[in-house]
């Protein structure tokens, strides 16, 4: 079936993304363990970002994300908020502010936040705004919920009129993935195009659910499910979990191709699919050999690389 007209999936072929917060509240730990195949560990070794770092990822096709990781310290924000505030906030796609969720300067790291939203209205008024809740993982257990609750509801009233959303993070777990999912997601266009080949091959299959997945990253781009499922945090368990594993290949020397996990519920095929994506398929039928898996993924596969990748391409 030929996509036609506004149906094909278009993207920009930049699209900028400022990374703000204030020094030390984890901006470029969490960027390069998206990024940069990092593990959490290792980031306690990373220096401080000095002005502003550029770094462009070309994600999906020709989406490019022009990643502007933005110093935090004082003298930097005062800088962003004056000389380079035209040069900062124009042409910005997507602000994503990183609140260090246990600082002790958090009336002022409001501050500076609603200092950026300033900046945004006259610069990028469409921009879509994200704020991370960062170092969750240091709130006991049994106050994250309230302390999420109590922060959104600040951030949404010093956000007014304009829109945000907000996310608990933490780079110990999966909660890094759902966020710079949603993130990368939002930046897609006609994404419900893309959707709708994966509901196609999703029945075509007779599966449970199909997900798409970055390859690089191993972001969640999109999925389709027939089944409903009570997990809702499931994907971004599989971006980390996957995420390790080929990180553990490439410290032997191998390279990441594909795996298959079965159980008596169900079985798992990891493969990868396009030039920028690898796909998973959920089956809970016995009868689904891995041998037919192989196959309708292989036959997908030519027509999902063509509709990704010539079809994005500007025109």
């Amino acid at each position: 079936r030929r996509v036609h007209g506004d149906n094909t999936l278009r993207m920009s072929s930049k699209s900028k993304v400022l990374l703000m917060g204030k020094s030390s509240a984890g901006k470029t730990s969490m960027r390069s363990i998206i990024f940069a195949n990092t593990i959490a560990r290792d980031t306690m070794r990373l220096g401080a970002t000095i002005d502003v770092e550029h770094s462009h990822v070309r994600f999906l096709g020709n989406l490019v994300l022009n990643l502007w990781d933005c110093g935090g310290q004082a003298a930097f924000m005062e800088n962003y908020f004056s000389s380079q505030r035209d040069h900062i906030f124009r042409n910005v796609k997507v602000l994503i502010y990183v609140f260090d969720v246990k600082s002790d300067t958090h009336a002022k790291d409001v501050e500076q936040y609603a200092s950026c939203l300033e900046a945004l209205k006259e610069n990028s008024a469409d921009a879509k705004i994200f704020c991370l809740l960062h170092k969750m993982d240091l709130v006991p257990e049994e106050y994250r919920d309230s302390v999420f609750r109590e922060r959104v509801a600040e951030l949404d009233g010093v956000s007014r009129p304009m829109d945000v959303k907000c996310f608990r993070t933490s780079i110990w777990d999966e909660t890094l993935y759902r966020a710079w999912s949603s993130i990368v997601y939002s930046l897609v266009p006609n994404v419900s195009v893309l959707e709708a080949h994966l509901e196609n091959f999703c029945h075509i299959c007779e599966a449970d659910e199909v997900v798409l997945f970055e390859r690089a990253t191993f972001l969640v781009i999109s999925h389709a499910t027939r089944t409903a499922h009570r997990d809702d945090h499931r994907f971004e368990k599989v971006s980390n979990i996957v995420k390790q594993f080929k990180l553990s290949c490439l410290k032997n020397g191998a390279s990441f191709e594909a795996m298959e996990v079965r159980n008596s519920l169900f079985a798992a095929f990891v493969d990868k699919f396009t030039s920028n994506t690898c796909i998973m398929v959920i089956v809970s039928d016995p009868a689904v050999t891995s041998t037919a898996m192989a196959v309708n993924i292989h036959v997908a596969r030519t027509y999902f690389e063509s509709y990704v990748t010539t079809s994005t391409r500007k025109e």
